[in-house]
């Protein structure tokens, strides 16, 4: 204020309004952050779990594999044609399971389709994680920004206010870099 009339000094109302423009930008900066943070958590437990069916997959299929290894070193020694054919039916079953195991492209739930599941599911994680990590340089440059604004106010060094527009320029980069970071990824 000058002269104590009310009026407000027209400088201050072109630092006001940079400081709204800055203070929107963190705010929307923070809200993408936090979305993309929530989903690289959703997408990192997809993947978990993912491994652990796949590891769920491989025990059994180990299991199924060791037990018809074992079934056809002892065939030879089985004299009993019913016991022979009983025997034989079951190592086939228990090898066309282990295949089973191996690949399900009907369920996608073999471990080849596992795998590639797991891994496209920590691919999105390292997206939205890479995102979150722009979003998060994006608010802290806003933040610097704001304050080196309201630094010109008190001290009025409009140098301040030029370095205060860069920040809040570098934080727009930041943010427009975290919304283009899927898009980027998936180009190279």
């Amino acid at each position: 204020m000058s002269g104590g009339h009310g009026q407000v000094d027209p400088s201050n109302r072109k630092i006001a309004m940079l400081i709204s423009v800055l203070a929107l930008v963190l705010a929307i900066s923070e809200t993408l952050g936090k979305a993309a943070q929530t989903t690289a958590l959703n997408v990192n437990i997809e993947a978990a779990n993912l491994w652990n069916f796949f590891q769920a997959k491989t025990i059994r299929s180990t299991v199924l594999k060791t037990a018809a290894e074992e079934l056809e070193v002892e065939l030879p020694r089985v004299t009993d044609s019913k016991l022979k054919e009983s025997m034989e039916k079951r190592i086939a079953d228990w090898k066309a399971n282990e295949a089973r195991y191996q690949s399900e492209p009907g369920t996608g739930e073999g471990r080849k389709e596992l795998m590639e599941r797991a891994l496209a599911a920590e691919k999105r994680r390292d997206v939205s994680l890479a995102a979150h990590h722009n979003f998060e340089i994006a608010s802290a440059a806003v933040q610097i920004a704001i304050v080196v604004a309201s630094a010109e106010v008190i001290t009025g060094v409009v140098a301040l206010v030029w370095v205060s527009a860069g920040l809040g320029l570098i934080g727009i980069a930041f943010c427009v870099i975290g919304i283009g970071w899927p898009t980027m990824v998936h180009l190279f």
